[in-house]
């Protein structure tokens, strides 16, 4: 019964409580006028699970993730690389890239699907991966960053953290590689202990030993825009930029 009641809990926990509490009316509504329908299967109460929100006029997407991970494997798919290292991004856009190249996945957390092909799983952190200097060809770090000395994660605390891991990313970078990198850019600031966000020149910065092959990036309205200039999204509040470097 604990579970039903926090099953029933959750919407008014993760939303405006009332525009959560709004929303049961129709949902029980619905549940009585399914229970009468012909070929109805029995709803028993142990196993009702309110899903209050997802009745909405367009699929909702999270633009940074989505837009970041087209980007990235557009440009893994093109270079075909012999192997592809992944420094903590998002686990879905991982699971799709063993599908077109081996991927050795960096986490200070592993992922446990072993079982997958073309996946290795490699424990290290950002701030001291396992590799040698100018060693890795193709290289991610997506949307992760920005949180690095923040805690969030287990990490330790450190004002520093961002720029120490574009610092070692750096480092393992061969010549001629390439980097893959997306952080939220725009006017900076810290918003402890969720993220950091960054100007574009600040990045530019932080990998001042690379050069940027491109700038594209998602802005504040969730535009998706390619091959953009840094001045595009140095006023945003919180825009994704994604950054393509290379090492000569």
């Amino acid at each position: 019964m604990s579970k039903v009641l926090r099953r029933w809990k959750r919407p008014l926990i993760r939303s405006k409580f009332f525009s959560g509490l709004a929303k049961y009316p129709r949902y029980i509504a619905d549940i009585l006028k399914y229970r009468r329908m012909t070929g109805a299967e029995p709803i028993m109460f142990r196993d009702t699970y309110p899903i209050l929100f997802d009745r909405t006029a367009k699929t909702k997407i999270d633009a940074h993730y989505f837009y970041q991970g087209v980007w990235a494997y557009k440009k893994i798919h093109s270079q075909n690389p012999e192997v592809h290292v992944d420094v903590g991004s998002n686990v879905t856009f991982i699971g799709l890239l063993t599908a077109i190249t081996p991927v050795q996945f960096v986490d200070i957390r592993p992922l446990d699907v072993s079982q997958l092909a073309n996946f290795e799983n490699v424990s290290g952190s950002i701030l001291d991966l396992p590799y040698d200097d100018n060693s890795i060809k193709s290289l991610s770090c997506l949307h992760v960053a920005e949180h690095i000395g923040l805690g969030r994660y287990g990490d330790p605390l450190d004002p520093l953290g961002t720029k120490k891991a574009a610092a070692e990313l750096t480092r393992c970078l061969a010549p001629g590689g390439n980097l893959y990198f997306s952080v939220p850019v725009g006017k900076p600031r810290i918003c402890f202990n969720a993220h950091r966000i960054h100007a574009p020149n600040q990045i530019i910065e932080y990998f001042n030993g690379l050069k940027l092959a491109e700038l594209s990036g998602a802005d504040d309205k969730k535009n998706f825009s390619e091959n953009i200039d840094l001045q595009d999204l140095e006023n945003s509040e919180y825009a994704c930029g994604m950054f393509h470097f290379t090492k000569e």
